[in-house]
This record gives C-alpha cells, sequence and structure tokens, in this order.
C-alpha cells in the first residue's frame, strides 16, 4: 500500500517514515521548507495552502492512504483550509485520510476528561482550526479516521524536552506549570498507532494519548530524572490567572481507543522511567 506523510519531516512525521523504513518499505513524504533527514524516502515540497500543489503531489504519488501528521499551527488557511481540500481530493480519489488532530480543540472544562464522543470546544485560535479540520474529514470523508493526540514526547527530541533541558541548566527564562494537565504519548506509541489504524478500515475518533494525566511540571520532573538533570533546578509557576489562552485540565481518556488498538499506548510515567533512548 503506498502511503503518504504529509508533514513527514515534523516529530511525528519523522518517525512515522523511519518506522516505515525500519519495515523495509519507501515511504513518500511531504516537507514544506526542507526534507526530513531520514533516507529512504521519497521528498515531496508542499504547502496545504497551495491546492494546485496538493494535487501535483496526489497525481504524482497515487496514494491508497495519507495520513496528516502536519500541525500547521494557528494558521488557518493551513490547518483549516488546506485540511478541507486534502479531505475533498482524498474523498473524491477514493483515498483513505488518517487526520492527525489535538487535544487543543477542548476547552477543559469538562470534568472527568474527553471521550472520543466529546464535542469540540476550543478557546484557542490554534484548537479552532484544528476543530474546523476535524470537521471537514468527518463531513467529506466518513470513512477516515480522526487521531486526536496529546503532548508528544520521545528520545529527547520532543519541544518539551527540549525546554526542560534549558530550564534545567538555566539557558532559558520561563517556567513549567503545575496546574496544566495533559496526557503525554511517546512518538513511537503514536506513529505506531497510526500505522495500525491505517492499514485497517476503521474509521472515526480515536484517542492517542497516554493514560497518564500529568502537570507539565511533574512531566518535565520526570524527563529531568531519566536524563540525569536536577528536577530541583526546574522553576514552577501556575498559569491560571496569567492570562494566557486555552484549556487547563485538558485530559483525553483513551480506554476506548486502547480497546480497538493491539498497539500499547504507555503513560509517561512508564516510558520515561526508562532508557533514554527507548
Amino acid at each position: 500500500m503506498t502511503v503518504l506523510i504529509i508533514g513527514g519531516s515534523g516529530f511525528l512525521g519523522t518517525e512515522l517514515v523511519r518506522q516505515t523504513v525500519a519495515a523495509g518499505q519507501n515511504p513518500a513524504a511531504t516537507f514544506h521548507s526542507r526534507p526530513g533527514d531520514q533516507g529512504g524516502a521519497t521528498w515531496h515540497r508542499l504547502d496545504l495552502r497551495d491546492p494546485l500543489r496538493l494535487e501535483e503531489v496526489l497525481d504524482t504519488v497515487t496514494p491508497a492512504a495519507v495520513i496528516n501528521a502536519t500541525s500547521g499551527g494557528a494558521d488557518w488557511a493551513a490547518t483549516a483550509e488546506g485540511c478541507f481540500r486534502l479531505a475533498q481530493a482524498a474523498a473524491e480519489r477514493g483515498i483513505r485520510l488518517v487526520h492527525v488532530s489535538s487535544d487543543a480543540i477542548f476547552s477543559g472544562m469538562r470534568h472527568g476528561g474527553y471521550d472520543e464522543a466529546c464535542l469540540p470546544d476550543p478557546l484557542t485560535p490554534y484548537g479552532a482550526a484544528k476543530a474546523a479540520a476535524e470537521t471537514a474529514v468527518r463531513l467529506l470523508c466518513p470513512d477516515a479516521a480522526v487521531a486526536r493526540t496529546s503532548l508528544i514526547i520521545g528520545n529527547g527530541r520532543s519541544e518539551h524536552e527540549k525546554l526542560v533541558h534549558a530550564l534545567a541548566v538555566g539557558t532559558r527564562q520561563g517556567a513549567l506549570f503545575t496546574d496544566d494537565i495533559r496526557c503525554p504519548v511517546h512518538v513511537t506509541d503514536l506513529a505506531a498507532a497510526l500505522w495500525e489504524i491505517t492499514r485497517s478500515e476503521a474509521a472515526g475518533v480515536f484517542h492517542l494519548a497516554g493514560p497518564d494525566a500529568l502537570s507539565r511540571y511533574e512531566l518535565g520532573e520526570l524527563i529531568a530524572r531519566r536524563d540525569g538533570l536536577d528536577a530541583g533546578r526546574l522553576p514552577s509557576a501556575r498559569r491560571s490567572g496569567t492570562g494566557l489562552p486555552g484549556g487547563l485540565d485538558v485530559r483525553l481518556d483513551n480506554r476506548a481507543t486502547q480497546q480497538r488498538l493491539n498497539t500499547r499506548l504507555r503513560g509517561a510515567r512508564e516510558f520515561l522511567g526508562g532508557d533514554p533512548d527507548e
């Protein structure tokens, strides 16, 4: 099965490409500014804001499936409108679509966490764009899979891990919030789950997050200890009252999703308790 990984040069996309190459396949992947470092892939420049270029890439690759692993940030044209065009093209061509979404679509105001049936209620432009993208995918491609995820950690290369290192050694100012709760997932688990979903006919919403709900500060402590840093040097603060937008306590309930998958989504306490290169 020919699969196109959109956003293949990003953190998650790089792992998706790596796992594909390790399995003896040659994936097609896209990049925005420069190709990824992973060999064994065929790279294509793509800006989802450019509908003609999207058509060209799909015509060249002729994929049976597309994994949209790009973030796009709060850029509405890329994250919302670009995904609408992708979903429309996938529907017209009969391409299986697996779309990676975010816990940013939720406000954090719901007690008890968010399961797969919960509707988006975003508080930020990024969350609104991701929610609009989800809507486009589910309306235009009823057989598609929407995979919501949380903080992605792994191998020391994630932005959160880099931040923890910088704060611990004093090369960056700031603090880790004690009241900002998420459900971190390891990038290798996330990529494996996405591949499992892509190779199946499963449709609907999946929650690909870990089972441990942690504050960003608690997560930072685990990262510091794993990497031999002094966790006591990590500055802490509360985000409530700062005026920063976004939900505070956003817990993705992954229990229903986990029952549908063979891939086990580990909690941060487990995967950060082992070797940093695991």
